[in-house]
């Protein structure tokens, strides 16, 4: 039974700090690791009303409860105080009825506006799975928790504090400063750029990298590490710059900023960076496509940014070998521009690429009837009408092959 007093003595650990959830520890876990929101916890408990009455044990059944914490899985007591405990902790947590069962309590166990006691053991936790996948490739073991909730988007500048580890040896140690989502220009490997969007300021995690994560199959020869490797990490997010979100964007600060981007990812494609560059060009047609109230002089500004951004998008869609993602960019553009020649000839490239050399050819004959000094399109061209004349051959061979067949069965039936 738990006292009044012991309830009282207890530690407010509710954010608001109104008295919600109190905690009071009763044997101190290990170590300085607590679980992050999303993983999986295991843990025993003991659940009584403030007079004692107990309503719900997993030690009576021998059955460890598991569950993932901070997505509403339990009563949002249990999402905070779960939260705050270490490996082997044992802590009491009083939960008053707004982070508990609330008005209507839980019957017939629990009654209406109960403040309940639980008394909980944190077993053990799986690590959060960041990769988006259900593949593991990128697990987050939290060291300390950081503050806030905000979390770093795609593009913000980031300053970390990182330690990469292979096969016990540390390879790279060092503090840097770099846009989120163009780690790879510093040798940072994808799945810190992916991480690092669900970590908070000043949070420190060790991360489990799978070589899809990592540098993959080529490894990395600056820092000696060798093909198909799994890395570790251990980040600590020092600052990140604060974004605004499409919506919150004055027209003007949308053409401004997709400038911004069009010119940095064409440094990046001028530098063979096409993963990059393709990253940005599609940010400029995220900003600006389907957009609203531009007028004038700064609606032509942006439709011809929005177009330039799926042109480039092609180009680097072509240069890495998405030949249906060139198309698809390609046929976006011209949704703007129906008589767009690059676009026509690049979606062009790409039906050859996905064996259609039927439709790249009418793509190539509309690019020279609007140009007749093009060149590349009538050479494009002898290179469709030579692929149909192979095409053509093969059907017709295999249907000689065909009719030789049926021929030949024919004569075995009248033998």
């Amino acid at each position: 039974m738990v006292e009044e007093s012991n309830v009282s003595a207890g530690e407010d650990i509710t954010p608001k700090q109104d008295g919600g959830v109190l905690k009071k520890i009763t044997n101190e876990g290990t170590g300085t690791a607590k679980p992050a929101s999303g993983c999986k916890v295991t843990v025993h408990y003991t659940g009584t009303l403030l007079d004692g009455t107990e309503f719900d044990s997993s030690r009576t059944r021998d059955s460890p409860f598991k569950f993932q914490l901070g997505k509403g899985k339990v009563i949002q007591g249990w999402d905070i105080g779960v939260a705050t405990m270490k490996l082997g902790e044992r802590a009491v947590f009083t939960i008053r009825e707004d982070y508990g069962y609330g008005e209507a309590g839980s019957p017939p166990k629990i009654p209406p506006k109960a403040t309940l006691v639980f008394d909980v053991e944190l077993i053990s936790w799986d690590p959060e799975n960041l990769s988006g996948k259900k593949d593991r490739g990128i697990l987050r073991y939290p060291i300390t928790a950081g503050n806030g909730f905000e979390s770093p988007k795609e593009m913000a500048e980031v300053k970390v504090l990182l330690k990469g580890t292979v096969e016990g040896r540390v390879f790279d140690e060092r503090e840097v400063t770099f846009n989120l989502g163009e780690g790879k220009v510093h040798d940072i490997p994808p799945g810190i750029d992916k991480a690092l969007e669900n970590f908070v300021l000043n949070e420190t995690s060790d991360l489990e990298l799978t070589p899809e994560y990592g540098y993959g199959a080529e490894g990395n020869a600056k820092f000696n590490v060798p093909p198909n490797a799994t890395l570790k990490y251990t980040v600590t997010l020092k600052s990140f710059e604060k974004i605004k979100d499409r919506w919150m964007l004055s027209n003007e600060e949308k053409v401004e900023e997709s400038k911004r981007l069009k010119e940095k990812g064409t440094n990046y494609f001028k530098a063979g960076q096409y993963d990059l560059a393709l990253k940005l060009y599609n940010k400029v047609t995220e900003y600006l496509n389907g957009s609203a109230g531009f007028e004038n002089e700064l609606e032509e500004e942006r439709k011809a940014l929005e177009l330039a951004g799926h042109l480039n998008a092609a180009m680097c869609h072509l240069k890495l070998n998405n030949h249906l993602d060139a198309k698809n960019a390609c046929d976006s553009a011209l949704g703007i521009d129906p008589d767009n020649q690059k676009a026509l000839f690049r979606r062009g490239q790409a039906y050859l690429s996905l064996s259609e050399p039927e439709l790249a050819k009418a793509d190539f004959e509309k690019v020279a009837a609007l140009d007749s000094t093009n060149k590349a399109a009538s050479a494009q061209i002898l290179i469709c009408n030579q692929k149909l004349k192979e095409i053509r051959s093969k059907e017709k061979q295999m249907y000689a092959n065909m009719f030789e067949k049926f021929a030949q069965k024919d004569r075995e039936v009248s033998v």
